[in-house]
This record gives structure tokens, C-alpha cells and sequence, in this order.
């Protein structure tokens, strides 16, 4: 291991599942730095950056026009679409 080796930090899933329950709460009313300063329990702004780029990878949050954090997934929707046999996944 080699000085320039930088420790990697994952968040824990239950920081993660707070992060996920209050974008689904306050989904499209706050901006990235708002919506971080407005988190139930505080964390450092790099463990936040990496929660939302999972969600945002994993297609659960989206930025809409005005770059507010929006919650976009609904399994529900999904099941509905692929049980439609009309519907071709290309």
C-alpha cells in the first residue's frame, strides 16, 4: 500500500435509507446543498455526494430542470409495464 492510497468510505444502509425516505418526503423541494442541510442527522457532504450518485445510478432520483432531487422510482409502475405483453423491450 502505497501513501497516495486514499481510504474509501461506503455509508452505511440505514444513512442511505434515511437519505432515500426523505427525497421520497420532499421529493422536487430542495436542491442538492438544501436538501443535505436539511437531512434528519447530519453526515459529511462526501458521503452524501455518494449516496445520491447510487440513487441516481440506480435510477431512484433524478435533477429536474430547476436542479431540485426528485424521486422517480415506482416498482409498482414497472411491474405494470412489463406484465403488458403489448409492450417490446428493444
Amino acid at each position: 500500500m502505497t501513501s497516495e492510497t486514499t481510504a474509501v468510505h461506503s455509508p452505511q444502509l440505514d444513512t442511505i435509507l434515511m437519505v432515500e425516505s426523505f427525497i421520497k418526503e420532499h421529493s422536487g423541494e430542495y436542491r442538492r446543498r438544501a436538501l443535505w442541510e436539511n437531512l434528519p442527522r447530519k453526515m459529511m457532504y462526501q458521503t452524501f455526494s455518494t449516496i445520491i450518485a447510487y440513487l441516481q445510478d440506480s435510477g431512484k432520483i433524478a435533477v429536474d430542470a430547476d436542479k431540485k432531487i426528485c424521486w422517480i422510482y415506482n416498482p409498482e409502475l414497472i411491474k405494470r409495464y412489463l406484465a403488458n405483453t403489448d409492450l417490446k423491450i428493444r
